[in-house]
């Protein structure tokens, strides 16, 4: 088995950060690939630094720490080189944080693998990224130092683990990566998988023009998960005379925004069991995902293939829904009309409906899963590790 050495600004032992997927992918390594140890990550001398940024409201923490592990990562990696020192690893494996990377000399040769869903700069030149603005301070002075810490970070790596073809495709352009350096492996769902449906659909999932409608929006912001756009796609469907209903999880939408036929649950924590019964509860009742949000990835998408729901979202970033497969995305511009004409659409042909929750859920089967993910990943490090 290979020797693993984590590596994250932080620890993946916390479930919540990074959508919980820092948690998901060193389980999946620990399960697929090898023994993980995980690095530190104190800022050594500059750990004052550190933990005064953590002190800070989360908005600027996240806007700062980064920047500062950039700047300050010459004093920072002294702590990580002396725990490589004190251990054989065959590879350093990083997820998310590549500032981590930065000044780093692994004292022996290793395999040097990391994964993420987005790069900073990838993400701030995309359709996503340029849809919350920027400063000119970070478009003129900050960025450029940026993308050139980025392009000598990832150019050093020996595989860079992509879950979408779009940030393989920006990664290779931007960083001048070869394509033998960087390759697709789609993440999973930030849940445990749930049994599979039988392939008759319960009187409460079957799409029918007189039972309810029940529409299902996740996310920790109404307005980026195009919450606005998903109430109007119910208002629409309740004047074309059909029983829509939507449920919102994660996130309190305006008062404007609620009436009699959204029901929200603001918090679910999936560790408590009557929470996680609610949260498995919505996704299982539900008929559509409908959340035109501006995503580098998305979990949520992953998890309604988890139980056979089908995705209805904007074709942006790399989200991971197939068109006829998981469910639809649409172009980024899409109102909350041509939402609603598709699910018209589906309404009309309820058979169709019926194979699309089931190509759904083989598309979370075969796809996009961990247990996928760590087995691809064991291979592509075996794979390297023998040609070196």
């Amino acid at each position: 088995m290979m020797k693993i050495a984590y590596l994250c600004d932080i620890s993946p032992e916390h479930s919540a950060p990074y959508s919980g997927g820092n948690a998901r992918i060193y389980q999946a390594l620990r399960q697929h690939v090898g023994d993980v140890d995980i690095l530190p990550q104190s800022w050594g001398g500059a750990e004052p630094v550190r933990r005064a940024l953590y002190a800070l409201p989360q908005g600027a923490n996240l806007r700062l720490r980064w920047r500062l592990h950039l700047l300050l990562a010459p004093m920072i990696t002294r702590a990580l080189t002396a725990a490589l020192s004190a251990k054989r690893y065959d590879v350093l494996f990083g997820a998310y944080s590549f500032q981590s990377l930065a000044a780093l000399s692994p004292p022996y040769p290793l395999l040097k693998a990391f994964t993420s869903d987005a790069s900073f700069s990838i993400y701030k030149r995309s359709e996503v990224g340029q849809s919350f603005g920027s400063s000119w301070l970070s478009r003129h002075l900050l960025d450029p130092v940026t993308l050139r810490a980025e392009r000598k970070i990832y150019r050093n790596l020996d595989l860079a683990l992509w879950p979408s073809e779009w940030l393989k495709r920006e990664a290779e352009t931007l960083y001048g990566l070869a394509p033998s350096q960087s390759m697709v492996v789609p993440w999973g769902a930030n849940i445990d998988p749930p049994p599979a449906p039988t392939r008759a659909l319960t009187r409460a999932q079957a799409l029918t023009k007189s039972a309810p409608l029940r529409l299902l929006l996740v996310g920790r912001d109404w307005q980026a998960k195009g919450g606005p756009t998903a109430f109007e796609t119910l208002m629409q469907l309740r004047q074309r005379g059909y029983d829509a209903r939507l449920t919102v999880i994660g996130t309190t939408p305006p008062a404007s925004q609620q009436n009699a036929y959204v029901r929200v649950h603001p918090h679910l924590d999936k560790t408590r069991p009557d929470e996680r019964a609610t949260f498995e509860a919505a996704f299982r009742s539900a008929h559509f995902m409908v959340q035109p949000s501006f995503e580098s990835w998305g979990f949520a998408f992953c998890e309604a293939a988890a139980y056979g729901l089908p995705v209805l979202c904007l074709a942006v970033g790399g989200v991971p829904v197939r068109n006829g497969v998981s469910g639809h995305a649409l172009h980024s511009d899409a109102s909350a009309t041509e939402f609603t004409a598709l699910i018209e659409q589906y309404l009309h042909t309820p058979d169709a409906y019926a194979a699309l929750r089931q190509t759904a859920r083989k598309d979370y089967e075969t796809r996009l899963n961990w247990d996928s993910w760590g087995k691809t990943v064991q291979k592509a490090l075996h794979a390297r590790r023998l040609a070196q």
